[in-house]
């Protein structure tokens, strides 16, 4: 069954289903992973953390979330 509403993208490498109109928060949210410790690219271009909430998915678009890990 094909849903009109979802989208395939390929999120680190993997293809992932978001809803369409899915932006870059909502994505965070939904992997419960927190925008402060993260750095985002999507289809090769690094996204600023003002523009999350903006910057609406797309199907194919291949985003690559990158974690910040402290050590010393």
């Amino acid at each position: 069954m094909n849903n009109l509403n979802v989208a395939k993208i390929q999120l680190n490498g993997s293809s992932y289903e978001i809803n369409n109109g899915t932006n870059l928060n909502e994505l965070l949210n939904k992997l419960k992973i927190q925008k402060n410790k993260v750095a985002i690219e999507v289809n090769g271009e690094i996204i600023e953390k003002n523009k999350y909430m903006h910057l609406i998915l797309n199907k194919n678009d291949k985003v690559e979330i990158v974690h910040f890990i402290g050590g010393g």
